[in-house]
Order: C-alpha cells, then sequence, then structure tokens
C-alpha cells in the first residue's frame, strides 16, 4: 500500500473515475482535479456544448469524488489552453496544416500545466483515465506503451510527454478494457458507470472547425483556387482553413474521377488537388522531435509508424537529418499523409517517439 499522494484529472467520465477508485484502492492519497479550460461562453452554452469541459462534467466529478470520499478542486487552466491549444488550432489551419488539439492539450495542459500545479500543492504524481500504460525501461527511460485493448489505445496521442512527466504520472485504466472499466465502475456505484464517451474535440462540439475559426479569429474564410499539379484552375474553394490533405468530400468538383486534397497552399491560397494514386506517398518528413524509448532513432530498425490516430500502422524506417528533422521511409505507400498531424513510431507496442508532420 502507499501513502503517497496523487491528483486525478476527473473529467466526469467512466474512466477517470475508476481511475481514481482503483488509485484510492492502492492506498494512495487520492486528490481529484476537473481542469477548467472552457473560454467565456455563457453558462447555457458551457453546459450544453461543454464536453469533457462543460458544467455538468464538473458536476459528474463532483458527484464522483463525494460518492469516493476523496477532495475535490476545480482548477482554472483557461489561459494555457487558450494559448496552448485554441490559438495553436487556429493558426495550423491557417497556415494550412490539419493540427492536433488533443496532443497538445494532453503535452502542454493536462501534463505540464496540472503537473506544475500538483507538485506545488505537494503531490507526488498525476493521474489520467487514458487507455495506455506507463513502462520503465531497464535503460533507465519511462516510454507509453500500448494499452491492454487495441481498440480503445491512446498511445498516439501522448507521444509527446517529456521524461519527467512519464515518471510523474500513474495511468491504471490501461491495465483494463472499456467493459472491464463499466464493470468496475458499476460494482463500484459510481454514478457515470454508463455515461457516454466523449468523442468530439471538446472546444468544436459541432465539428465544425471552419466556422470556429471564422467567428474566434473576426475573420471571413477568403476563396481562392482549386489547382492541380501542374497549376491548371479546377474551380473556387471556399477558403483553405475549409480542408485538409486527403479530403475527398465537399470539394464540389467534377473531375469524372474522385478527387483528393493534395496540398494546401496558404502563401497563394490555393488548395492542390488529385488522384487517388498522388495521394499516396512512401517518404515523410517530420520536426519538433521527441524520443521516448531510447535517446534517438536507430536508422537500420524498422519502426512501426502510425501516421493518424485511427491508422492501423505500417513498418517505416527512419533517419536523422539534422537536430530536430527526421526523414522516415515507410516500406508500403501511405495514404493521405497530413502536414500538422503527428508520426508516432513504435517498437514492440511501446512507443519509441515521434514528430509532427511537415510533408
Amino acid at each position: 500500500m502507499s501513502n503517497e499522494t496523487v491528483v486525478v484529472g476527473m473529467s466526469g467520465g467512466v474512466d477517470s473515475s475508476v481511475a481514481a477508485y482503483l488509485l484510492k484502492k492502492q492506498g494512495y492519497n487520492v486528490i481529484g482535479v476537473t481542469m477548467q479550460i472552457w473560454q467565456d461562453e455563457d453558462v447555457c452554452q458551457m453546459e450544453n456544448e461543454g464536453g469533457c469541459c462543460g458544467l455538468s462534467a464538473v458536476d459528474d466529478a463532483r458527484r464522483v469524488a463525494n460518492m469516493l470520499d476523496i477532495p475535490y478542486y476545480v482548477m482554472n487552466f483557461k489561459n494555457e489552453f487558450k494559448e496552448n491549444v485554441i490559438d495553436y488550432f487556429i493558426r495550423e489551419y491557417q497556415a494550412g496544416r490539419t493540427p492536433n488539439p488533443c496532443i497538445a492539450c494532453n503535452r502542454y495542459v493536462k501534463w505540464e500545466s496540472l503537473l506544475r500545479r500538483s507538485m506545488e500543492i505537494g503531490a507526488d504524481y498525476i493521474a489520467t483515465g487514458h487507455y495506455a500504460r506507463i513502462c520503465h525501461l531497464e535503460n533507465g527511460r519511462y516510454a507509453i506503451a500500448n494499452s491492454v485493448t487495441a481498440k480503445k489505445d491512446q498511445t498516439y496521442a501522448l507521444y509527446n510527454l517529456t521524461q519527467e512527466q512519464l515518471k510523474r504520472t500513474l495511468m491504471p485504466v490501461g491495465d483494463y478494457t472499456k467493459d472491464e472499466i463499466r464493470k468496475i465502475a458499476e460494482e463500484a456505484g459510481i454514478p457515470v458507470a454508463h455515461k457516454a464517451d466523449s468523442m468530439e474535440i471538446c472546444f468544436v462540439p459541432d465539428g465544425d472547425y471552419a466556422s470556429y475559426i471564422e467567428e474566434t479569429t473576426g475573420q471571413s474564410s477568403i476563396p481562392g483556387n482549386f489547382v492541380d499539379t501542374q497549376g491548371n484552375i479546377l474551380g473556387q474553394h471556399k477558403g483553405i482553413i475549409h480542408y485538409t490533405v486527403g479530403q475527398r468530400k465537399g470539394l464540389g468538383l467534377s473531375m469524372g474521377h474522385p478527387a483528393f486534397v493534395l496540398k494546401i497552399k496558404p502563401e497563394t491560397n490555393e488548395v492542390v488537388v488529385g488522384t487517388k494514386e498522388e495521394n499516396m506517398s512512401n517518404t515523410v518528413y517530420i520536426n519538433r522531435l521527441n524520443f521516448m524509448k531510447e535517446a534517438s532513432f536507430a536508422e537500420n530498425k524498422v519502426y512501426l509508424g502510425k501516421i493518424r490516430y485511427n491508422h492501423a500502422g505500417s513498418d517505416v524506417k527512419v533517419k536523422i537529418i539534422e537536430d530536430d528533422l527526421a526523414e522516415c521511409t515507410f516500406l508500403e505507400p501511405q495514404r493521405a499523409v497530413t502536414p500538422g498531424q503527428a508520426l508516432v513510431l513504435y517498437e514492440d507496442g511501446v512507443v519509441a517517439g515521434g514528430g509532427t508532420i511537415i510533408s
């Protein structure tokens, strides 16, 4: 049994609630915290659209904390969330890239900010309800390992955590399947045992990214040209923030064959489209590298590389070109390699590291 203190990030959902329950059973002094990251919308909108951050999330988390008899607090991280997630999200779309706000939120808000605040109040660890496991390797490093259930595995969005963050983190849910977590919650009498999962990006609950960016910035999208790879004009687009590499639907082009977005060029306000074959590529360049399992990537090793959250993964070799630039060569062509997304590398079910896709 442990008498160490752990701050559990509680979203009001079943996963983080069971995480708090399991850690208390293991003997930790558990403190529940909900991260208040919602901006300045009115109360009704927060209630209806807040997702994992709204008022109902706070109410549910508080009910669970009361039932578990643990201290519970709401911590304000609005500024950190705006700077590291919302502003980044808008900036990336405006630059013709497709951001991954969950990765940014995990790295800079849920871990960096929450961990710092938790250490300040005397905690030894933070914990979350992510479906992933943390392993302490023989070489002394910490790494994220796949959860026991591939169906809910969330390691892709956690590749960017630092060694210090991993050292101070507990993830008890990664040893269970979702069905097992719901059963534990039900048997323990946790009131959110059957609460539905939140799937959308919390600050864009209707999924309309372009409208959100326009409303937040007060700037309307500027229409421009669809062009082919030779620069021939094919039609007019609604503004680059409406598109992402690999997109096929909603283009409004009649070309006699399926058309895919190949590239977004903010400098000329053009969206390049092409065929399914042109949408495939073997070579990917990444920067903002983060190493997890080892201090770097091995040049002759074959990793499993995932280029998006729901990508099954494919064999890839990696070559470090500069301090913060790597060339990744997939053994088979990949569909819709999207700038702004992450390429995460795995070895034997453990995250070796990853980076942000440039091209």
